[in-house]
């Protein structure tokens, strides 16, 4: 029974060493994913007072300034991309009794509310379930003849392997858990919207920052830990081996500070514009195509948009790849290479 105990107690203590810092890194996304439309949402008051009260004086002045809270546009908007309705879309509509148009400032109900205002967290977190569901049973049932479920899940984690090693070098390993979940869980983000009735959530500007930020703040954390605080003072300072690089110093310094600071901006602004411009480029040949049949009354469209569908999927995979890469890059760029010391 001792034995068991202190068996446990050692597995725990391993376990706490090693993954501390990865549920502390996801904490801190899933605020930041929930966070920011919470801050967005305390803030709306304030403006929508003051554009009613700016609305009520031009009143008498402008007949044409009115209510659009049942506005009757068709085109659905949300963190800046245009899509088709999704299914949050719909419960939101359903609990509200009326359109709503994805807009949660026109939501009376809250239930209908946080549906819209959260909605990319939502499909973030069915994400977490998808893969969760397809990686969970195979790691708990392992055999040394795999099946053909098992190959394909030990093909991908071998993929992701090798590409991480590629950059790293055969002895960082420890990344590729970290490395390897993000490239699956951002691919399977990006695909998510081509499916009917699912959304995009890498297509909203808190996503993506989030997750940046996460690689950033870890990125910091490697380069102090490999480096002591000394180092990492001396790697933003430019590593001056000289007295001209020691001069250069007051210079190198601020502009590695900045450097470090626009990582997370080209990280989610890339990723979230290539998103967005996908899903909106679908809902417009998507429209065009519900234009060309609208003739017929029926509910149906012409497939327009479907050769762009098979340019996202290489979209969606290039963008997590590229994702994954920079991110791979940065962590390689503060690590210590003792070859350099010959």
């Amino acid at each position: 029974m001792q034995a068991r105990i202190r068996h446990l107690g050692a597995r725990w203590k391993r376990f706490s060493r090693k993954n501390v810092f990865m549920i502390g890194a996801l904490v801190l996304g899933i605020a930041l994913m929930f966070g920011a439309p919470l801050l967005a949402q305390l803030d709306e008051p304030a403006v929508a007072q003051q554009e009613h009260g700016d609305a009520g004086q031009a009143g008498t002045e402008d007949p044409a300034v009115g209510d659009h809270s049942s506005g009757d546009d068709e085109d659905v908007e949300y963190g800046g991309a245009v899509h088709p309705p999704t299914l949050v879309d719909i419960a939101a509509n359903l609990i509200e009794g009326k359109v709503l148009h994805s807009d949660p400032t026109h939501a009376t109900n809250p239930v209908a509310r946080f549906l819209l205002e959260f909605k990319a967290p939502i499909y973030s977190a069915i994400v977490i379930l998808i893969l969760s569901a397809i990686f969970i049973p195979v790691s708990r049932r392992l055999t040394l003849v795999p099946g053909r479920y098992q190959n394909a899940v030990e093909w991908a984690i071998e993929g992701l392997d090798n590409f991480v090693l590629g950059v790293l070098g055969p002895h960082e390993r420890r990344f590729v858990p970290f490395l390897g979940t993000l490239s699956l869980y951002i691919y399977f983000q990006n695909i998510l919207g081509l499916f009917p009735l699912m959304f995009t959530p890498t297509a909203v500007i808190n996503t993506t920052l989030a997750m940046s930020l996460i690689v950033v703040v870890t990125v910091q954390v490697v380069a102090i830990r490999s480096n002591g605080p000394l180092g990492y003072l001396w790697h933003l300072a430019g590593e001056p081996r000289d007295a001209v690089g020691w001069a250069m110093t007051p210079l190198m310094l601020p502009l590695h500070v900045v450097g470090e600071l626009a990582k997370p901006v080209s990280l989610s602004l890339r990723l979230f514009g290539n998103m967005m411009g996908g899903e909106s480029l679908l809902a417009v040949f998507m429209g065009l195509g519900v234009a060309l049949l609208a003739f017929t009354k029926l509910p149906i469209g012409f497939p327009l948009h479907l050769p762009f569908m098979f340019l996202e999927l290489l979209t969606t995979l290039v963008q997590a790849l590229v994702f994954t890469l920079l991110s791979t890059i940065y962590i390689s760029l503060v690590l210590p290479h003792p070859e350099e010391a010959h």
